[in-house]
């Protein structure tokens, strides 16, 4: 698609917007439900996809993409009658007589611009945010996926007029021509350091944006935490897609007095999650590609290493890596995204805190811990996007609250009803009545008016 086509689409979406048939709900709930019928009819194209670009199993591929974006269209189209409708707010007594209420308003032309790790994922989910909300959209999914990328748009094709969704296949240069144009909202999924040139972009146009970032999320655990479960969970979320995930514990921040038994069992976890030899696992996922195989081998530093190490450029395959670190080491410096997990210390968790506070804010925060004034004490005291008490991953995986971060690791949130409202404009509006005019707010002003003021507007 050249860049005159791209054009031509988008005005189109901008012209079809105002009589657009997503105005009524009912619509989109119809039009929610063809592209739900269109993924199952579709679904061991998208696996097959998926297992392409990033050797991810059938298994992991539904859990983590394909499972929770049907778990997303339902809820919608559970939901979106209700979200739909005008919320009626109280009217101050000195706006008697009069209704007032919040209109819930598509944003108009969007722009979803998604990244590699989870493909389709997350350039459906906000997809269907979208789409439930009225608005039409513009997708951009990445070109370091190019199989997933082809069976999105041929999925979007299946589902969407091009006037209400359309993808736009490509690289680096097709993303910034998009960020020259002028959309109504823009939703982007990355890295950081990408984010920022996002923000830049928009607000040339004074366009709202959601940035669903990253950053260092930090896994703490405590002297009274149950080593064995944590253990088992933080090798789950971590080398999950091969660490590729923006949610992965970065690393393990814990007391040093079970350092070294959380370490030996992580080691056993390791091994039965993804056996003796995890590189010639088939169901082990691999990095996307050799520019990001090279740039997580370059954390592993040998006077740092605990466990694993091992790698294939081959298969693009990095087994699963603990290493020794401190705030110092270079694998501290920056995300990691891969299947490296540095290990960190410290003596009691009011030092740990202390530490995380004046560290960038992280996406995501997972406490292991039995002591309920830990627990408080980190919840409380530090800053994060979301997390889990004895669990890593998981609070992403539900439509009933919000996913986004915080500062550096994103502005915004989205899944379920926070996904609906980041794509909604709510319209303020006070419906007046002509029967009665009150004389108070007019002038001349008295004494008498005065008063009556102040007694209205206490």
């Amino acid at each position: 698609m050249d860049k005159q086509q791209i054009l031509e689409l988008i005005e189109n979406q901008k012209n079809y917007l105002p009589n657009s048939a997503f105005k009524d709900y009912k619509n989109r709930i119809e039009t929610l439900k063809l592209l739900k019928k269109n993924i199952l009819l579709i679904e061991e194209q998208i696996a097959e996809a998926l297992k392409k670009d990033l050797n991810k199993s059938v298994a992991e591929s539904y859990m983590s993409e394909i499972g929770l974006v049907l778990s997303e269209i339902g809820y919608m189209i559970k939901h979106c009658k209700r979200f739909s409708k005008p919320k009626r707010v109280l009217t101050p007594l000195a706006q008697f007589h009069s209704k007032s209420y919040k209109l819930p308003c598509a944003y108009g032309s969007v722009l979803i611009i998604s990244p590699w790790n989870y493909p389709f994922m997350l350039s459906i989910e906000p997809l269907v945010d979208a789409i439930a909300a009225g608005n039409c959209v513009v997708l951009k999914p990445s070109k370091s996926t190019p199989n997933v990328s082809a069976v999105i748009d041929k999925l979007v094709r299946m589902t969407f007029k091009p006037e209400q969704a359309f993808v736009v296949l490509g690289g680096r240069e097709d993303c910034d021509f998009l960020l020259d144009q002028e959309f109504d909202y823009i939703f982007f999924t990355g890295r950081t350091r990408v984010g920022k040139e996002v923000l830049k972009k928009a607000s040339e146009h004074f366009t709202p944006v959601t940035l669903e970032m990253g950053g260092k999320s930090p896994c703490i655990v405590d002297e009274t935490a149950n080593i064995e479960l944590a253990a088992k969970r933080i090798v789950f979320g971590k080398f999950l897609n091969c660490g590729q995930t923006c949610v992965a514990p970065d690393y393990v921040y814990c007391a040093k007095s079970i350092k070294r038994k959380l370490v030996k069992e992580i080691e056993r976890q390791i091994v039965l999650q993804y056996t003796v030899d995890p590189i010639r696992n088939k169901n082990y996922p691999r990095l996307v590609n050799e520019r990001q195989f090279d740039s997580v081998l370059k954390l592993i530093e040998q006077d740092k290493l605990v466990f694993g190490g091992k790698s294939s450029r081959e298969s693009l395959k990095i087994e699963p890596t603990l290493l020794e670190c401190t705030f110092d080491d270079t694998a501290m410096q920056e995300e990691i995204f891969g299947p490296v997990l540095p290990i960190v210390t410290f003596d009691y968790v009011g030092e740990a805190v202390k530490k995380l506070q004046t560290l960038p804010k992280p996406l995501a925060l997972y406490v292991f811990t039995s002591s309920k004034e830990n627990k408080n004490l980190v919840l409380n005291s530090c800053d994060f996007g979301g997390g889990c008490v004895n669990d890593t991953v998981i609070h992403i995986a539900t439509s009933k609250m919000g996913f986004g971060g915080i500062k550096q690791s994103g502005i915004g949130a989205y899944h379920g009803k926070a996904g609906f409202d980041a794509f909604t404009h709510y319209k303020s509006i006070v419906d007046k009545k002509t029967w009665i005019d009150l004389p108070v707010r007019y002038q001349p002003h008295n004494k008498l008016k005065y008063k009556l003021m102040r007694w209205f507007m206490k």
